[in-house]
């Protein structure tokens, strides 16, 4: 219900009024009807009570006339006594009504008249004589007066009985009319009620039913008449309001269809350019390739007339043109190099904003180059990643262009992924320079610690076969002469074998085959027994880890060709969640306690390899127990291929 009704005006209301007025008129007729049965019922009493008296007037004549023949009967004096006091008793009863049942005298002039004349004939006229002849002082004439006067005192009670008569004849009349109009009620309140609710609730609601069968079928035209201000009438005017609506949004539907499709395909070109930069950026190549392919697509999709893309060098401060399309050569040469906070561009560097120039707005006279070329509009858009600046890349135009607030999030959103791209390309460089770096140390270890003392060791040679010569002492000069051959031999074995370390490939990422392989070359080379064993069905490791473990397998096998005199290798790889790689021979061994204090070449390229992929180095030799080489890589040190 809406408060906002008066409550005149409410539903409610009109039908509580309605049940009230014939619950009202119901209840009217109905306590007429009581009251007409009462009054009956009241009239009948008076009736039977009146029926009494004339009985009592008839005893009394009765009685009087026997006390004439007998007067000193005391029975007959007590019974004539009675009749009076009973007579009294009904006169009483009639004139003042029983409280304990329902006798009611007509009220009408007549009657109430005639009771009065028949009240007064026996009360003057009637009970004196009675009630002297009662005491025994009758006189002469009073018996005469007694048989005179009960006669028409029975006449008067007859009267009396006619009226009461034919006003219950009236009243029951009126019981009749009073019933059958009660009956005339109840149908008729029916009618009105039933026509009540039919205008008030079946109607509307049949004609709101009508209405939205009309409007499910697309008839948006319709209205339905408003006819009453109450719950009905505000429904009705919402659904001639809906209607309105929903004709304005069928009639504005395919315009709105228009505008989302239209902006659902620039959401999707959006997309598209998005994934296609993104998809092209991922590739590996040179910047200027990416920037050159980056700066193409988005020109495409603005449109531009032309564009540069610009890197930051954050040490001197200047921005340097990496690449340039549809601009002049004059413009490129004039701006090829800018400083921060130069120009229109250097100045959105210097504070970081993604900036849309408007050229018509600049004065001729101090034109930037851009301008004198015919572009009449120029933007700028950040390029960053991480909140590291790189650099801007710039859009130009020759028409006047407006930026939609979704095509600056899209170019800033590009510039973004530009940023990230480059910063990858300058990663990987130093990651590839870091590589080397750490190669260049190992090859270098080895040098130092292998070639470099073998050729220490025969340039010490050299100096004693010179002196020996000098003293034309040739017996130690021939002694000389094959520890510089060994010497020079053994040199030459070790560069080959750095050369095939260095030329080392993993077989198609099979670290395994590439074991077996570097185990068949050492059989071949030293004609030692090597056993290889592998157990495990571990996730696949990546090729950095698995080279380093194949380069320790190599740096081992080595070492025990120069120093174990072994003739046998056993080589267990153990990979599950963790992997565990061994290496042991039956070689001369060695006192470790002693090494552990000492810089050998093998071990440490070995121990730096297994930090390399942060897995732990450990080595076991007594001497004539042979020596064992342990790697041990936990599982959440793996890197999965």
């Amino acid at each position: 219900m809406d408060e906002s009704l008066p409550p005149s005006q409410r539903l409610s209301s009109k039908i509580i009024g309605a049940l009230l007025s014939v619950l009202f008129l119901a209840l009217l007729a109905i306590g007429a009807t009581l009251l007409l049965s009462w009054q009956l019922e009241g009239s009948a009493a008076a009736l039977n009570e009146s029926g009494n008296l004339r009985a009592h007037g008839y005893r009394a004549n009765l009685l009087v006339e026997r006390l004439q023949h007998a007067p000193n009967n005391g029975a007959e004096r007590q019974s004539l006594s009675l009749a009076i006091k009973e007579t009294d008793a009904v006169l009483h009863l009639l004139k003042q009504g029983d409280p304990q049942r329902p006798l009611y005298l007509p009220s009408n002039k007549a009657t109430q008249e005639k009771f009065d004349a028949a009240r007064q004939r026996w009360s003057v006229h009637l009970r004196p004589v009675l009630q002297s002849i009662v005491q025994g002082q009758a006189t002469q004439g009073a018996w005469q007066k007694v048989a005179a006067q009960v006669p028409l005192f029975v006449l008067d009670v007859n009267q009396i009985v006619q009226l009461i008569e034919k006003d219950s004849e009236q009243r029951a009349a009126w019981l009749r009319t009073s019933q059958l109009a009660l009956i005339s009620l109840a149908l008729i309140g029916t009618i009105v009620l039933i026509y009540l609710m039919f205008l008030m609730i079946i109607q509307p609601v049949s004609r709101l039913q009508e209405g939205m069968q009309r409007m499910s079928e697309r008839d948006f035209e319709v209205r339905l008449p408003v006819e009453s201000n109450d719950e009905f009438g505000q429904v009705t005017n919402g659904f001639n309001e809906m209607a309105d609506k929903l004709s304005g949004l069928y009639t504005n539907l395919e315009s709105r269809v228009a505008e989302k499709t239209a902006a659902l395909e620039g959401q999707n070109r959006e997309l598209a350019m998005l994934y296609d930069c993104a998809s092209y950026l991922q590739k590996p190549q040179k910047v200027e390739q990416l920037c050159e392919g980056f700066l193409g697509r988005i020109r495409l999709y603005f449109d531009a007339d032309g564009g540069s893309v610009r890197v930051l060098d954050p040490v001197r401060g200047n921005l340097h043109m990496v690449v340039h399309q549809g601009i002049s050569e004059e413009l490129v040469e004039t701006e090829h190099c800018l400083k921060v906070g130069d120009c229109l561009c250097g100045e959105a560097v210097g504070e970081k904003i993604t900036v849309i120039h408007d050229l018509r707005k600049i004065d001729r006279k101090h034109a930037l180059q851009c301008h004198k070329e015919g572009f009449a509009a120029v933007s700028v858009f950040q390029i960053q990643t991480h909140q590291l600046h790189l650099g801007f890349f710039n859009l130009h135009f020759r028409e006047p262009k407006i930026f939609a607030k979704s095509e600056i999030v899209l170019l800033e959103t590009l510039g973004q992924l530009l940023g990230v791209a480059l910063e990858n390309v300058r990663l990987a460089a130093r990651e590839r320079e870091m590589a080397v770096s750490e190669e260049r140390n190992l090859v270098a270890q080895g040098l130092h610690d292998s070639i470099a003392q073998g050729l220490t060791f025969m340039n010490i040679q050299v100096q004693m076969l010179e002196e020996s010569l000098a003293k034309g002492d040739l017996h130690d000069a021939q002694e000389i002469a094959p520890q510089l051959r060994a010497g020079v031999q053994e040199s030459y074995e070790d560069v080959r074998e750095l050369l095939q370390n260095f030329r080392s490939r993993l077989a198609e990422g099979n670290l395994l085959r590439s074991l077996e392989t570097t185990v068949e070359k050492f059989r071949r080379q030293t004609a030692i027994e090597v056993n290889i064993s592998a157990d495990g069905d571990g996730p696949p490791l990546s090729r950095e880890h698995q080279l380093q473990i194949l380069f320790i397998v190599q740096e081992a096998l080595s070492n025990i060709r120069k120093h174990a005199c072994a003739s046998r290798v056993e080589i267990l790889l153990y990979d599950h969640h963790d992997l565990r790689l061994t290496v042991h021979d039956n070689g001369v061994g060695f006192d470790d306690s002693v090494l552990a204090g000492e810089s050998h070449v093998g071990l440490k390229i070995m121990e730096e390899r297994a930090q390399r992929i942060g897995a732990q180095f450990s080595l076991q030799s007594k001497p004539g127990e042979g020596t064992t080489v342990n790697m041990y890589l936990e599982r959440k040190q793996r890197q999965a291929a």
